[in-house]
């Protein structure tokens, strides 16, 4: 069973989120909250698996809830999932940075949210091959600031290519196709450059790659 806990200050988007997550098999709302703090006491009372935050709330925004939450040892099992009505805006750049695995816009189909439910309780990111070129075009075509992810340099030579193409986009299964390893291997490398860079899942160690200058936002895919 997914387990979810809805933050949103709109009291009729919680009823719809809740209404059609209840209806699914394998998923159940734990608790709603009204507003960033809120959210965050009830992250800590429940524990849920997913959290679908809202990127601006009263009291405590969706970034600053998903900071506490992303630090929290007691909550590092929690995906973060920022709902937003802006699209790629600065702030979903910087939620990702904070720790979420990635976003929905608030008028995604149903079928999405479910599923994006789904791969975030994984473990996995909501950043599609579309999405990250779109992030990467709008918010990371910066001077990269190679202070942003120390231990970048602690990375096997593998673990920096295969950082690099999850910073692309790619998948574990067209990482390995690209080269040519297994995806397993592909995913074995990924989990280790994630844990010497302490990035809390693939969304943020795409943010990192790009910080530090692993990967230059118009490099081409080789």
């Amino acid at each position: 069973m997914i387990r979810v806990l809805i933050v949103d200050d709109q009291a009729l988007m919680r009823a719809g989120f809740r209404a059609l997550l209840d209806a699914e098999d394998g998923i159940e709302v734990v608790a709603e909250a009204a507003d960033g703090r809120q959210g965050l006491e009830q992250a800590r009372r429940h524990v849920p698996d997913v959290a679908l935050v809202d990127v601006q709330m009263p009291v405590m925004t969706g970034i600053e809830t998903t900071r506490h939450i992303a630090a929290d040892p007691l909550l590092a099992d929690v995906h973060v999932v920022i709902l937003t009505n802006y699209g790629l805006d600065e702030y979903v750049f910087d939620a990702l940075r904070a720790g979420a695995a990635g976003f929905l816009l608030k008028d995604t189909e149903p079928a999405e949210l479910l599923h994006a439910v789904r791969v975030a309780a994984r473990g996995d990111a909501l950043l599609s091959p579309a999405v990250t070129r779109r992030l990467i075009g709008e918010f990371v075509a910066r001077p990269p600031d190679r202070s942003t992810a120390p231990g970048m340099e602690n990375l096997t030579r593998r673990e920096r290519e295969v950082t690099a193409l999850a910073a692309r986009g790619l998948t574990n299964e067209e990482i390995a196709a690209h080269m040519v390893i297994s995806p397993f291997t592909a995913k074995t490398h990924i989990s280790r450059a994630m844990t010497k860079l302490g990035a809390r899942d693939r969304a943020q160690l795409v943010v990192f790659a790009y910080e530090s200058g692993l990967v230059e936002p118009r490099d081409p895919l080789r």
